[in-house]
């Protein structure tokens, strides 16, 4: 009988190291590991570590079992093989593209993206030879279309960065098989508590762990899920450049995976009904969230997510553009105005000016992303709260 996510979170993570082998007990809550190397009672027991013919760790870049043991919790969670964790989201995104790429190669990419990864595909990754297609992942023709012969990787977010498109995850990975490329998802605005894209047919899940996985703004980290494949190149690459997640920050995330569930279906609830409050306020010229009816992704969400969650984050296009998403920031009290998401407090961005500052205006208009547009995270409190805020902000527009 498969278990539920909260059930699996909260049984999951079982690690031989948590055991102190000469006692009958042993502790409940797995111990930090707070060690940057591990030592060793003579070479041949050093070499058999390193030629994986015994279990061991040699030093914490390359691996510790706290590390270790929250990255099986989030392979469990996104229904897959293996896992790794990294020091950011970032760091997990891009080594799962680095991993799969070379000179000469090509990448696939919708255009809507979190502008960290927007800006590497655009302009980092040409550096190195390699060119990325910006195509409409709505229309599968259209992606299918901008496959080339050296065409490796089909790159997308399982809801986009800020305007909450939801694409056909099943769809794009069938194209992306047929023409022997690999999709990678970004997981982060879902979470595997609203959708696990590898059961979708993606080969790799990437997420920043900052944002639902951390949930309380006090972890900064990154992950990957894919196949024992997969997961050999991605994790030459983070011993080789470093960006591991410390020891305390797993333990952390650890900690946080255990309420992920919940949490997400707390923030799910309160994200619809507060878009549905924006919906109906004359201030507001758009909203975008799938979990609206009148959003075109609707149905899709429906299909693709589960118990109909759709996420905490929404975005809306207040009237007045620049002045009026200015003021209307000004004019709150107790939501924050931050660069971030995903905490258990309400919070709202300004993505022209933060997290998409790398798109130009040219591709901020062709992306739909206006002067006006912000992004809220909603968060845990009591939903006719956040919407009070929200209205009295509003009426003084």
């Amino acid at each position: 009988m498969s278990k539920s996510l909260q059930t699996t979170m909260v049984q999951s993570g079982v690690h031989s190291l948590a055991e102190v082998p000469a006692y009958v007990s042993v502790p409940k809550v797995p111990p930090i590991y707070m060690s940057s190397v591990f030592s060793f009672d003579d070479v041949p027991s050093l070499d058999a570590v390193y030629a994986k013919e015994a279990p061991g760790y040699v030093y914490s870049r390359d691996g510790n079992p706290g590390t270790d043991y929250t990255a099986s919790m989030i392979a469990e969670a996104e229904g897959g093989e293996c896992g790794l964790v990294f020091g950011s989201g970032m760091a997990a995104i891009l080594q799962s593209i680095i991993a799969n790429i070379g000179m000469g190669d090509h990448i696939v990419s919708s255009p809507v993206l979190y502008g960290g990864v927007y800006n590497y595909l655009k302009n980092e990754a040409t550096r190195f030879g390699v060119e990325t297609t910006f195509a409409d992942f709505t229309d599968m023709a259209a992606v299918e279309a901008a496959i080339k012969p050296n065409t490796k990787i089909l790159y997308t977010e399982t809801i986009t960065n800020p305007l909450m498109e939801v694409f056909d995850l099943k769809a794009i990975a069938d194209i992306a098989h047929k023409h022997g490329c690999k999709l990678i998802v970004d997981n982060t605005f879902a979470s595997p508590a609203v959708c696990k894209p590898l059961e979708l047919g993606a080969d790799i899940v990437a997420d920043s762990s900052t944002k639902y996985m951390g949930g309380h703004s006090d972890i900064t980290g990154g992950a990957v899920v894919t196949s024992p494949d997969n997961i050999a190149a991605i994790k030459r690459g983070l011993a080789m450049y470093g960006p591991v997640m410390s020891p305390f920050d797993a333990w952390l995330m650890a900690r946080s995976l255990r309420t992920m569930d919940m949490r997400v279906a707390r923030h799910s609830d309160n994200a619809l009904k507060v878009a549905e409050f924006l919906e109906k306020n004359p201030k507001i010229e758009k909203v975008h969230y799938p979990g609206l009816a009148s959003s075109p992704y609707h149905d899709l969400a429906m299909k693709m997510f589960f118990k109909g969650r759709c996420g905490g984050m929404l975005s809306a296009d207040i009237a007045g553009g620049e002045k009026g998403a200015s003021d209307f920031i000004k004019n709150l009290k107790h939501i924050k105005f931050v660069p971030s998401l995903a905490s258990y407090t309400t919070s709202l961005s300004y993505p022209a000016k933060t997290s998409h500052r790398a798109y130009n205006e040219e591709e901020l208009k062709a992306a739909g992303i206006t002067m006006g547009t912000l992004r809220f995270s909603i968060g845990l409190e009591e939903p006719e709260d956040i919407i009070a805020e929200f209205d009295e902000a509003l009426n003084k527009l």
